[in-house]
């Protein structure tokens, strides 16, 4: 009995060593939390005073609002190159690009290394046919120093009136030397697909360019419509593509996965930020196939379709290493029109692997090769002398075909190839 009695001493003398330590704790923290409390009350004291000093001090009088919208920006742009305070004017012009229809150049740029830079050049726009590329820092516009200059500030100066010039300078690292550009505004409508066809009997190309709230239903009709024609193996070129709404990459990715396999997860820094994005495929796009083309243009969105495909092994990815840019972006409107944009996760592929400031590096690393300038009269006698060895004349679709294989780039060839090569092996 009495040896019963000292074991329930122990028990309830362990039990309130546990209460205790439990309350311990808990006052520890929240202690903690006053002290954060305390400090953030500090801090906001002397905002409080610096902006009274300026306002009673300051050489010229300022409005309060444009103190408290100045503080802002510093301090959202003090977080990371993604993370940014607008103004009303600034907001409105962020949805105006959304809509899928502005007027400029044609870039997606971000801020790496403290430099302003090109994400990609948007296909078919003025930038890309000045010949604009991922990667450029532009260093210049209009004869002003950038390196200052918000990333919502530079695209100001960079949109205008279409018909209107702007002057920039870039710097290419590849070529470490500066470049300058005279490039016409124009309209910048954006197509999501800009191609979908069949290169040869069996293989599929389609060129998707950006990410939009139409891309999934273009991609479906764009797919049935190949695999229609007998499609056997597909390319998928996400080269120069910046990215888009992340639950359009979802999507996509999700046609060439089987339902319920995770696409992406975000995680953040509290619990609500961490998600998985799962596959909803019912269109069944599985029976063949991928090559998936990145490059250092491909960016967000791009890079979740990548990272997907490559984790699952349902595609081979050919090019090079990826942009890097995986972190999640949060716009919280305000109560006067103005908006914060706050990075507040980031990307990670099904595996795990981080996208921010990595990127995803392709199974096959094949570097772009620049055409070289069509000679039309060295073009002509090569013909005539492929006439004379071959002793006849090429049909109009032996020439059409020839024609079009000249024109692929070399990246793209060596993907048809790989492809070619996955089907010729299935089918044994």
């Amino acid at each position: 009995m009495k040896k019963r009695i000292v074991i329930l001493l122990i028990i309830a003398s362990f039990a309130i060593g546990i209460a205790a330590h439990n309350i311990s704790f808990a006052e520890k923290q929240e202690q903690q939390q006053k002290q954060k409390t305390d400090d953030l009350y500090n801090q906001l004291e002397l905002f409080s005073d610096a902006v009274s000093i300026i306002r009673a001090d300051y050489v010229e009088d300022k409005k309060s609002k444009d103190l408290i919208y100045g503080a802002l920006k510093g301090m959202l742009s003090s977080l990371d190159p993604y993370s940014q305070f607008m103004d009303p004017d600034t907001y409105n012009e962020m949805k105006v690009e959304t809509e899928g229809e502005f007027g400029g150049i044609g870039i997606e740029i971000t801020m790496k290394d403290n430099l302003l830079t090109i994400i990609s050049p948007i296909d078919d726009t003025p930038a890309y046919k000045a010949g604009l590329k991922a990667g450029d820092k532009i260093v210049k516009i209009e004869g002003d120093v950038t390196k200052d200059l918000t990333l919502m500030e530079a695209v100001k100066k960079l949109r205008g009136k279409p018909g209107t010039d702007v002057n920039i300078i870039v710097l290419r690292e590849s070529e470490k030397k500066l470049l300058e550009f005279k490039i016409t505004r124009a309209i910048i409508k954006i197509a999501s697909i800009k191609k979908a066809e069949m290169m040869e009997p069996g293989i599929g190309y389609i060129r998707l360019s950006e990410f939009q709230e139409n891309t999934p239903k273009d991609l479906s009709e764009a797919l049935k419509k190949l695999e229609s024609d007998g499609l056997k193996g597909l390319v998928l070129d996400l080269r120069n593509n910046p990215g888009g709404l992340l639950d359009v990459a979802v999507d996509v990715g999700g046609k060439f996965l089987e339902e319920g396999k995770v696409v992406v997860s975000t995680k953040g820094r509290i619990e609500a930020q961490n998600i998985e994005f799962k596959s909803r495929n019912k269109n069944n796009h599985l029976n063949y196939p991928i090559v998936v083309m990145i490059n250092e243009g491909s960016a967000s969105a791009s890079e979740i379709v990548a990272g997907a495909l490559q984790d699952y092994k349902r595609a081979i990815l050919l090019g090079t290493k990826s942009f890097g840019k995986g972190s999640v972006q949060t716009v919280v409107p305000m109560s006067d029109g103005s908006a914060i944009r706050l990075t507040t996760s980031k990307y990670y592929t099904p595996k795990g692997r981080s996208i921010h400031g990595l990127g995803i590096v392709p199974d096959i690393l094949v570097e772009y090769e620049e055409r070289p300038v069509k000679d039309k009269e060295v073009e002509k006698e090569t013909a005539l002398l492929e006439k004379l060895i071959e002793g006849k004349e090429k049909t109009e679709q032996e020439k059409a075909d020839e024609k079009k294989k000249k024109e692929l780039d070399n990246q793209l060839l060596r993907a048809m190839d790989v492809l070619k090569g996955i089907v010729i092996y299935s089918g044994k």
